[in-house]
């Protein structure tokens, strides 16, 4: 069993904990599960959502039933999940302009003791960040990122880690898988500090529909020696994903991972504008995707490609957390500890550890298949 705790549970959280449970129940067939057709030795039954935490007073104390039903309007949520309760959270003050907030009684270290029982009842073996986007710093050491963790100084997903890298210390092995471009696993005293308590960390920001696009696309010029001018790739959405990224710090925060592919792909950095560029709230989470590149081909000829999309957002990252569940304790079972980057490389926009670059998707994967069926024939490192 793969017990998975969920960090922020908006709509990819909803999303992951309905569709896991209906994929389970045989409602639905695993499509958008990259692995679901590989042999990991841990079955997409094995995982189960074992509690969420979040910071949205219309949500904490209620169930993921309560919230997927009532306040997502979702249909055919299963029963199970009648029973998974969603707990309060830390961070509160960092989400206040975006929705109404819980606030726990006590001040901070009394939050943050809070959040960290709830870790230690359920019992979580993976730990799943997918909150609303905060501006993050990279910390030099762990003393000045403990500090400011106790001080209520960092964005709540490294406040999070933290804890995770506690219980990791004095309860089990965890992985933490971060979802969102507040650096995490490209922190190396996190990952450090990862490797000595027996934990994983993997991330950073989960990759969906257009980076993972643009990067094969990219490859896709490089190998034909081709000459990128430029890149275009914009973005607008509905959900509460868009409207938090209206933030200035918010947004830079998402525009520096989702541009990380394109000197670590072409070797050189082409003018580009790659990030989230607005809120439409018709569009719903249904989010409009553009793209044009600029190219120069043999005897000097320039051509040009133009990509229209409209992605289903949250489920297109949900399915991505079945496999991040499977793989994370797949490692964990194996001994690894620190980060992974062999997940990273195929999953995240700007995959750890820190400096490792980014790669064509359609390379990662075959990467990703190889080193999981190393780890499920050997079980250790």
């Amino acid at each position: 069993m793969v017990r998975v705790l969920i960090l922020g549970l908006g709509m990819v959280g909803v999303t992951f904990s309905v569709g896991l449970e209906r994929i389970k129940k045989g409602e639905v067939k695993p499509y958008g599960v990259p692995l679901a057709d590989v042999d990991l030795g841990i079955k997409i039954r094995d995982v189960e959502v074992v509690g969420a935490i979040d910071v949205d007073e219309r949500k904490v104390n209620h169930t993921i039933y309560d919230v997927a039903k009532s306040f997502y309007n979702m249909d055919s949520v299963p029963e199970t999940l009648r029973g998974v309760k969603v707990y309060p959270g830390l961070g509160g003050e960092f989400v206040k302009d975006l929705f109404p907030v819980y606030e726990p009684k006590g001040g901070h270290k009394n939050i943050l003791d809070a959040v960290y029982n709830t870790f230690r009842e359920l019992r979580p073996d993976v730990v799943v960040d997918v909150t609303t986007t905060q501006e993050g710093r990279i910390y030099d050491t762990w003393e000045e990122y403990e500090r400011d963790v106790l001080e209520g100084k960092v964005a709540p997903s490294q406040a999070y880690a933290y804890l995770a890298l506690k219980y990791a210390k004095e309860v089990k092995p965890v992985a933490y898988v971060n979802l969102i471009p507040t650096p995490v696993a490209n922190n190396p005293v996190i990952v450090s500090m990862a490797e000595k308590v027996g934990a994983i960390i993997l991330g950073d920001d989960g990759a969906t529909g257009a980076t993972p696009l643009t990067a094969d696309i990219l490859e896709h010029l490089r190998e034909r020696n081709r000459k990128v001018y430029s890149i275009a790739q914009l973005n607008i959405g509905g959900n509460a994903d868009f409207l938090a990224l209206l933030d200035e710090k918010r947004n830079r925060a998402k525009e520096e991972t989702k541009s990380s592919i394109v000197k670590d792909i072409l070797g050189y950095d082409a003018p580009h504008f790659i990030r989230p560029t607005g809120f439409l709230e018709p569009l719903g989470d249904k989010k409009f995707v553009a793209m044009h590149i600029s190219y120069e081909s043999f005897n000097g000829a320039v051509d040009e490609l133009i990509v229209n999309m409209r992605i289903n957002d949250s489920p297109a990252l949900a399915g991505l957390i079945v496999d991040l569940a499977r793989l994370s304790k797949m490692a964990l079972d194996a001994g690894f500890k620190g980060t992974v980057y062999e997940i990273n490389a195929f999953f995240m926009k700007r995959p750890a550890p820190l400096g490792s670059k980014n790669t064509a998707r359609i390379l990662a994967y075959q990467q990703l298949v190889d080193f999981a069926k190393k780890i499920s024939e050997k079980k250790t490192p």
